[in-house]
């Protein structure tokens, strides 16, 4: 899933990107609100991650652009302002859930996997597909009821299809949603982790459609 991190604060938007990429999250950090305002207009991301007290446009106006825009990117605002006032002004603005600092990690990821659920009735707290079963709270995966073990990125590109269960997914959105985009990655990389992964779930799991890219089998 592709996170967008909204914070000026250098030490506070690294140590975000780190976690969440540990988590198996793709990160991009945006550090004033013009900047996340455009990357959250055309970057096509899961979620963003919103600071208040920005330069140039504070995160409440970021939140009102995009929503008069019927832009719906589901947003957590992180910020320092902690008054009662202040969240509700952030929820009304048209947040979808405000956080405070200082914050727990656990429940910041808590929250963030909870805005994910609830971001479009495709996504269930667990995923299915036939026998096989993905918990993204639990970072859980088993098929016929036994463990799968998969590293970061096999977990990322597998959550990526199961929520696309169905549907033809091409390389270059699963490189633009599983891997860092800072990074320059061959496109080849997709088909390397899609033989990874079809030695652990099933080959008859994931199709290939030629021409266009990957399907997972529902």
């Amino acid at each position: 899933m592709r996170v967008l991190v909204v914070e000026d604060e250098v030490r506070l938007a690294d140590a975000l990107r780190r976690g969440l990429q540990e988590e198996g999250f793709v990160v991009d950090v945006a550090a004033s609100g013009p900047a996340g305002l455009e990357l959250a207009r055309h970057g096509g991301y899961d979620a963003m991650i919103l600071d208040v007290m920005l330069p140039g446009l504070s995160g409440y106006r970021v939140v009102r652009q995009l929503r008069a825009e019927q832009n719906w990117l589901p947003v957590l605002i992180l910020s320092a302002k902690d008054g009662e006032y202040d969240q509700a002004d952030g929820l009304d603005c048209g947040a979808d859930d405000y956080l405070t600092k200082p914050f727990s990690y656990v429940v910041l990821l808590a929250r963030l996997r909870a805005l994910l659920r609830r971001g479009a009735p495709q996504r269930p707290a667990v995923l299915t597909a036939g026998d096989l079963s993905l918990d993204p709270a639990r970072r859980r995966v088993t098929r016929a009821d036994a463990e799968v073990a998969l590293t970061a990125r096999e977990y990322a590109l597998l959550e990526y299809l199961m929520r696309r269960a169905g549907e033809v997914v091409s390389k270059i959105e699963l490189l633009d949603h599983v891997w860092d985009a800072s990074v320059d990655t061959a496109p080849n990389a997709v088909e390397v982790y899609i033989g990874y992964l079809r030695r652990k779930v099933g080959r008859e799991r994931l199709e290939t459609v030629r021409g266009a890219g990957y399907r997972l089998v529902p």
